[in-house]
């Protein structure tokens, strides 16, 4: 009877548990290769350019809603479109899975793409609380400099833009974004590999996270240049009024792809 139990297999445990995918190691990379990243994506924007240019409309109509709906209160506008920074990652899934779909050979459709959340919704769903978390409070923190700074009267768009081009504002516009500065670090550093992670490997949100962490410190010199990239282009989609978000949008979304798998080595098969 012994000899029968020491043979049985455990009762304990479940035949078919799985203990998930095995946390990420993140790799070195090196210090150009965002620009590489950037001519993938520029790569896939072309080899998919209906479904890519989609998510580029769907990012400047929400930009010029947005800055219809506040055009009398630019406080609030630049405070809700400077959140594209810390939301893009998520905003972006669709062209993470686009890009993934190109590299497995399947075809370019805009469809599977639009819930493809669904595949890891419970840990895609923890991470965008955490980033709405963070640009709530973001967006409060931009309200208080402006009111500390514009104690009478709210600046126009056109006065906002004016005081940045005659930059008669340092102080607050060192204030303004160096807070900012902060909420974007937090921000980029949770996110750098975080979403295609989850849609990849089904990984949880905590150590996709982490890895992004991970990524950000074993790599500081390629990350500080992809984050200025990104700043960049996002940038002159804001400087063109929005409509420059068109292109330079899925560029980013495709090439954080490739950062993600130049990033993190493949998962080894289990046997």
């Amino acid at each position: 009877m012994a000899q029968q139990n020491e043979n049985r297999p455990d009762s304990h445990k479940p035949a078919d548990d799985d203990p998930g995918p095995p946390f990420p190691r993140v790799r070195e990379v090196p210090a150009g290769a965002p620009l590489r990243w950037i001519g993938r994506g520029l790569g896939d924007l072309r080899a998919c350019p209906i479904p890519s240019l989609f998510y580029g409309f769907c990012f400047t109509g929400m930009g010029l809603l947005l800055t219809v709906m506040f055009r009398h209160a630019y406080e609030y506008t630049a405070a809700l479109t400077s959140g594209f920074l810390i939301l893009g990652p998520f905003l972006a899934m669709g062209l993470y899975e686009l890009s993934r779909r190109r590299e497995r050979g399947e075809s370019c459709t805009l469809a599977p793409t639009l819930t493809v959340w669904r595949r890891n919704a419970g840990n895609i769903g923890v991470f965008a609380v955490v980033l709405g978390v963070v640009f709530l409070v973001w967006a409060r923190a931009s309200l208080v400099v402006f009111a500390l700074f514009y104690t009478e009267e709210m600046p126009s768009l056109s006065g906002f833009v004016g005081q940045m081009l005659r930059l008669e504002n340092l102080e607050f516009l060192g204030v303004y974004f160096g807070v900012g500065l902060i909420f974007a670090f937090v921000a980029f550093a949770a996110s750098v590999v975080s979403i295609p992670l989850m849609l990849d490997r089904n990984q949880d949100a905590v150590s996709a996270m982490l890895a992004s962490f991970g990524a950000l410190l074993r790599n500081p010199a390629p990350m500080l240049l992809w984050a200025v990239l990104i700043v960049s282009l996002t940038l002159i989609g804001f400087l063109t009024f929005h409509v420059g978000l068109v292109l330079t949008m899925p560029i980013v979304g495709h090439a954080t792809w490739h950062a993600y798998r130049d990033l993190v080595e493949p998962m080894a098969e289990r046997s």
